[in-house]
């Protein structure tokens, strides 16, 4: 539901809503405000601010810096600005670059785009998002930013190449929302606008995703992929990392809210929810879930989780055996409990949480070295947060108490080295709370196309 490197915090200001009498068009032709909120809907489905926002910048006029092997590309200017942004592009030369990744200029983007799942999108959504760029965003004369690649790397042909070799040919697909949710419309939202495998899926050797659909392989959406440092887990139905112990209500609750009995976002999920996500309706939301409850184990088949009370008995009992038992009682069992319980949505369990059931402690060690913050959103707006612990415990304690959490109670994650938070301390800054005064300030605005009961202005229907 993101691209790699691209989930910073960026501002989203929505400026119509069903009904709103908007601006006319450059041809004094009426706008269809329909059409517009429509599109600004799918725009909060395609997360399209998280990459085309610089930080403290205009939204969608771009300048975000996005890493890559050989340097920063940066977003572009996607406001309706006629001669920094889009505002002369005809619908045509937005479906173009959409589904093909080639530009009115008729050159080919960087496939941080993620082009290859636009690819699926349907001319009535296609229309939708085009007037909204054109019409519910206000034009922004930010200049577009060269890429710091050198040349030779920096010519542009070898990205057609790309294009040519990885990219499907455009298979566009109406698959509009209906009363109740439906597998087809989360299959299209999962792998068509949410784009999540750019982010969920494990990349091949030219840095393309190693599977589109959940019909190309099983390796589609079993995770593999690293964002900004963080290990990204499986969304299939399975165990090991995986959502089989997820229910859908589960699925949409954390969509919604970036937490759920289970488990609690972080990392880049955070803006992913913040600014996408918690804005969808509740059927779209449910078709999302139904799509990947469908997907089956991938290549491997883990082991389920076994629930073991011995250490949570031990810990109650104050029997502490070794180093990491002690400081999770000192630091972690008041909100976690020694059973690995947790409390409730407030402090997620801990206890067959999947993001600890991998062989990769880093979740575990960046957590505790620059804490968490789930993100304030309409259904759960307490922003709340786990202190840094970085400065408070060694690289020794944090390797104890991280390798502690991820074997005890059941857990089969892998143990944690002090070399291994060494090295994460380096590049781990503390997490910043998305809190109801980054509200405030314009940083997330609530959108005025879904009600509190979470459905869209259009009764359900994007």
């Amino acid at each position: 539901m993101a691209r790699p490197t691209l989930f910073l915090s960026a501002a989203l200001a929505l400026v119509c809503s069903a009904g709103t009498v908007l601006a006319q068009s450059p041809a004094n032709a009426p706008v269809d405000a329909q059409l517009v909120a429509k599109g600004a809907y799918l725009a909060r489905a395609g997360d399209c601010v998280a990459c085309h926002t610089a930080p403290q910048g205009q939204p969608f006029a771009g300048g975000l810096a996005i890493s890559t092997p050989i340097g920063a590309v940066y977003s572009t200017n996607i406001t309706p600005d006629k001669t920094a942004g889009i505002g002369d592009w005809s619908y045509e030369d937005f479906a173009r670059l959409m589904r093909t990744g080639v530009t009115k200029a008729g050159y080919t983007v960087y496939p941080a785009m993620p082009y290859p799942s636009f690819s699926r999108l349907g001319d009535d959504d296609l229309h939708a998002l085009y007037a909204y760029f054109m019409h519910g965003v206000p034009p922004a004369p930010t200049p577009n930013k060269k890429a710091d690649i050198p040349w030779p790397l920096s010519m542009r042909f070898p990205l057609a190449l790309w294009r040519m070799a990885f990219a499907p040919a455009p298979l566009p697909t109406s698959v509009p929302a209906e009363a109740q949710p439906t597998l087809l419309r989360g299959a299209y939202l999962v792998q068509g606008l949410g784009h999540c495998g750019a982010c969920h899926t494990a990349r091949g050797v030219a840095f393309q995703e190693k599977a589109l659909t959940a019909s190309d392989s099983a390796v589609y959406l079993a995770g593999g992929a690293a964002i900004d440092g963080w290990p990204v887990p499986s969304l299939r139905n399975t165990h090991g990392g995986g959502l089989a112990l997820w229910s859908k209500e589960d699925i949409v609750e954390f969509l919604q809210t970036g937490r759920n009995p289970r488990s609690a976002s972080f990392g880049g999920m955070n803006d992913v929810v913040a600014h996408s996500t918690q804005y969808l309706s509740e059927t779209d939301l449910g078709s999302i879930a139904l799509f990947l409850k469908s997907l089956p184990d991938g290549t491997s088949v883990p082991p389920p989780f076994v629930p073991d009370p011995k250490v949570g008995q031990d810990l109650h009992a104050g029997v502490v055996n070794g180093r990491g038992a002690q400081v999770y009682l000192d630091r972690c069992a008041g909100c976690h409990r020694s059973d690995g319980q947790g409390n409730g949505k407030a402090f997620p369990a801990l206890a067959g949480n999947a993001v600890l059931q991998t062989s990769d402690p880093t979740s575990g060690i960046k957590i505790v070295l620059s804490g968490s913050a789930v993100p304030s959103t309409m259904k759960a707006p307490s922003a709340l947060t786990m202190a840094p612990y970085a400065g408070l415990l060694n690289d020794a304690d944090i390797a104890e108490v991280v390798s502690f959490i991820q074997t005890s109670w059941g857990n089969r994650s892998g143990t944690a080295t002090a070399s291994q938070v060494a090295k994460l301390r380096q590049s781990s800054p503390a997490v910043q709370p998305m809190t109801a005064a980054a509200f405030a300030a314009g940083r997330v605005v609530p959108s005025p196309l879904v009600t509190q009961a979470g459905t869209s202005a259009a009764q359900g229907k994007p």
